[in-house]
């Protein structure tokens, strides 16, 4: 099946995934990434998971309740942020605050995942799927601290790690290998958007059946096909930005050589009408550079 009959991973999150009868796509990809059994209870909303592609533009947040009380961020960058861990970080702030009612004890802050799948060089790595959790080591004896045995009891945790935020960053431009695990398939999904016959990884198989674009109505194949021209406008734009930079340094390189000659033949007494002609400086631009 071509690779284009499959909605993507980004506007499945934002519109499909909101649906209780697709969760069982949504819970495969977090069982695969997490490593463990998910269920999702509900998609919950907050003052940064927007509905519409405006009001991100080019990210697309949700956020989810699983059967456990924990929540999980999912948001999809499409386009370069060179402070997207600020980002980031800021997001699990915000959840962690609005999900805490004023008065209740600190105990009462949720267990928060934030996953993080990009499609732009984020940092410098070698690997595909970083994860980050919070650690306290001994800045002596290199020990890790731990809860203590009446803390595992009354928090139910074994690990101080496991009450502070964890971070899953996908970087899906850097994946170039064979799918060898389930989580290869559905980072593969994400890159190409195509979901091979053999694909088994928990999720894939629903998701082959339920994320056709031939099952949306006429209506939303338009909505899906306003959001991919969308990215590629945004695409566009951004290059288009990068390439007037890059011309833009060079003139500007350019002239700063042309002015270190104008300054050079002046020292070495050359006439003003002289140094113009030799370096395409007007006059004007040559008597500045005198005073």
């Amino acid at each position: 099946m071509s690779k284009s009959n499959y909605i993507r991973f980004d506007w499945a999150i934002k519109r499909l995934f909101r649906q209780k009868s697709n969760f069982v796509v949504f819970e495969g990809f977090l069982s695969c990434l997490l490593d463990e059994s998910m269920k999702i209870n509900k998609i919950l909303e907050s003052e940064g998971n927007k509905s519409t592609f405006d009001d991100k533009f080019n990210r697309v947040d949700v956020l989810v309740e699983n059967s456990k009380g924990e929540l999980v961020i999912v948001e999809v960058q499409n386009n370069r942020e060179l402070d997207y861990f600020h980002r980031m970080l800021y997001g699990v702030s915000k959840v962690v605050t609005e999900y805490i009612s004023e008065g209740e004890p600190y105990s009462k802050v949720k267990k928060i995942y934030s996953i993080n799948i990009v499609y732009f060089d984020l940092g410098q790595g070698k690997d595909y799927v970083y994860h980050g959790k919070t650690e306290f080591r001994g800045m002596h004896d290199n020990d890790i601290l731990q809860l203590s045995e009446m803390q595992k009891k009354q928090f139910k945790l074994p690990e101080i790690s496991n009450i502070f935020p964890e971070y899953y960053l996908l970087c899906v431009n850097g994946f170039d290998r064979k799918a060898l695990t389930p989580l290869d398939e559905w980072i593969s999904f994400l890159k190409t958007g195509d979901i091979p016959d053999n694909a088994q990884a928990q999720g894939l198989p629903e998701a082959r059946e339920r994320l056709k674009r031939d099952n949306m109505s006429k209506t939303e194949q338009q909505e899906y096909d306003a959001h991919l021209e969308a990215l590629r406008y945004q695409s566009s734009v951004i290059d288009t930005n990068i390439k007037i930079g890059i011309e833009k340094g060079r003139e500007e390189g350019k002239a700063a050589e042309k002015i270190e000659i104008a300054k050079n033949l002046l020292q070495i007494g050359l006439s003003v009408s002289d140094i113009a002609k030799g370096t395409g400086l007007t006059e004007k631009q040559i008597l500045e550079i005198v005073k």
